[in-house]
């Protein structure tokens, strides 16, 4: 027996109408890429949504096509996503911090066939438009005065003006594709993830809970997270949702810019990765700026040093909560918020707590597996292969890359080595490929860069596993200092005594000038590894000798 309630089909264009109907006088700020700081509403910008929507069906573009757009977060970006995913088109956010080649072979995998673009990457485009045969049209996010010189380009405001907002928008299968996001490419070409607008909207009722981001009517949002980053952790969707206040910071992403923007609109949620909000911390310390407004902050993209979780709590008063997720999630899948037992435990309990990745909402499941695909206990100690399963998790790439990306069971393997609580808290403990073996065991690079961050000197920290006769790998910690400061090899390994295993104590400190992050701000392992491939460690020579 089925139920006998109404078929309303979970689509996008319903989020933004929400927005338009309840909550249409709503602010949407955006640090533009002209320059001035611009206002809308979501009443406008449903409105002038529903003209893109209109222009693109003009230029040719039906259902199912993808349409790609290269940009910052503004409310422009907004406009476009809607106008885009509104008639059944498939908005595929292009990530400007990956190489030209890969752009390239992304928008060419993709087939797109519209970017929209920043004034930021015109040269990028024109310089490799031979090379993109599927984009038939380019559309510049701006004004007639600023369009500069791409020849044939369209203009932003040009095709809204041109285009009436009597346009019908929805009327398909919410399992429709949506939006398409492609992973990082740290290992071989990078991969399609293809979102529904089912998964998009379910996600966004999950992100929206008290237990998640938990955003409401009354908050002001300012998503520092880039919307090429996975949705902008749904940000540009829980937002309409809601009906929050959202400040987009476009392209000026500084300590500084964002600090403006965080007081002058009166922020009191904010969202991005480690390094923007290490680099805001190193800002209000040199200026003894205040944080007047701001309450909650959520970090993700990669752990966060329990440095920046004291710096904001203890200095501005700010709650910091981990997350975790990737492309392939939607991309949240746990929070750090605490449950009831945890609430009831001491400030610096509670912080232990903080510093994992979280606990799944609803709708996410998790489970740790060893090699020989056994599951593991939830005992936070015993390292495992993380698992997920859900309605907004990944169940195959776009064109079948990748082959099956799923077990038996249905759960996507997140190449995380994680471990599990007794309270439902996960915390990465590495990536498989990153993972430190040494002696038979495994070392967690990422709990000893978090550790190491925390010293006063240290302005970034990086940890790889080196080679060594003996125990097949040793730890080696790289750290770039702050600027001015001296540091010892001596002086980091004290720092590092009591709070790890001592069999995990890096066999070698190296200084550095530059610790390279890829292009969603992680540590680049990858590239770190290549630079060190001919170091040796002292301990290593000390065994070769003997």
């Amino acid at each position: 027996m089925l139920g006998l309630m109404q078929n309303w089909p979970l689509t996008v264009d319903k989020i933004i109408d929400h927005a338009n109907h309840w909550h249409g006088s709503r602010e949407v700020v955006s640090r533009s890429i002209e320059g001035p700081i611009v206002r809308t509403t979501y009443a406008r910008i449903h409105d002038r949504a529903k003209r893109l929507s209109n222009a693109l069906k003009g230029l040719g573009i039906q259902a199912g096509d993808r349409v790609a757009t290269l940009a910052w977060n503004t409310g422009r970006h907004i406009e476009a996503w809607y106008g885009i995913m509104g008639i059944g088109a498939v908005c595929h956010t292009l990530n400007p911090r990956l190489f030209a080649e890969q752009l390239c072979y992304i928008i060419n995998h993709a087939e797109d066939q519209v970017i929209f673009t920043d004034l930021t990457f015109l040269p990028i485009l024109i310089e490799n438009r031979a090379k993109l045969p599927t984009v038939k049209h380019f559309i510049v996010m701006t004004d007639e005065g600023h369009m500069g010189g791409f020849p044939g380009a369209l203009c932003f405001e040009t095709l809204i003006d041109q285009n009436s907002a009597d346009c019908a928008w929805g009327g398909f299968d919410e399992n429709t594709a949506a939006g398409l996001c492609y992973t990082s490419g740290t290992t071989g070409h990078p991969k399609g993830v293809l979102y529904s607008h089912r998964s998009n909207f379910l996600h966004t009722l999950v992100t929206m809970g008290v237990d998640v981001l938990g955003i409401s009517a009354r908050d002001t949002v300012l998503p520092v997270v880039p919307m090429f980053h996975a949705n902008a952790w749904g940000l540009a969707l829980s937002g309409p949702a809601a009906g929050s206040k959202l400040v987009m910071p476009g392209q000026k992403l500084d300590g500084a810019s964002v600090h403006e923007l965080l007081e002058t609109e009166g922020v009191t949620f904010s969202a991005a990765v480690p390094t923007v909000w290490q680099m805001l911390l190193t800002h209000l310390r040199q200026t003894n700026g205040t944080l007047s407004t701001l309450k909650r902050v959520v970090i993700g993209g990669s752990a966060v040093p329990e440095a920046i979780v004291r710096g904001f709590r203890d200095e501005y008063g700010v709650d910091v909560t981990h997350a975790w997720g990737m492309t392939e999630t939607s991309p949240l899948g746990t929070q750090a918020t605490p449950n009831a037992a945890i609430a009831a435990m001491g400030e610096e309990e509670q912080l232990r707590y903080k510093l994992k990745q979280g606990r799944p909402p609803i709708a996410i499941e998790l489970k740790l597996q060893d090699d020989a695909g056994v599951e593991l206990p939830h005992d936070g100690t015993t390292f495992g292969k993380l698992k997920v399963r859900g309605p907004f998790v990944a169940g195959a790439y776009f064109r079948g890359d990748g082959g099956q990306i799923l077990d038996d069971a249905g759960f996507f393997d997140t190449g995380d080595v994680a471990t599990l609580d007794e309270h439902g808290f996960m915390q990465i403990t590495d990536r498989a490929k990153d993972v430190i073996k040494s002696g038979g065991e495994w070392i967690s690079s990422i709990e000893i860069e978090n550790i190491a961050m925390g010293h006063p000197k240290a302005e970034l920290a990086a940890v790889i596993g080196v080679l060594h006769p003996k125990w097949d790998e040793r730890p080696l910690l790289l750290v770039k200092l702050k600027a001015g400061e001296q540091g010892t090899k001596d002086e980091f390994l004290a720092f590092l005594e009591g709070k790890i295993a001592k069999w995990w104590t890096p066999d070698d400190v190296v200084f550095v000038d530059d610790i390279p992050l890829g292009a969603t701000g992680k540590i680049d392992k990858k590239l770190i590894r290549d630079r060190m491939k001919d170091y040796v460690l002292p301990t290593a020579k000390a065994k070769a000798t003997a």
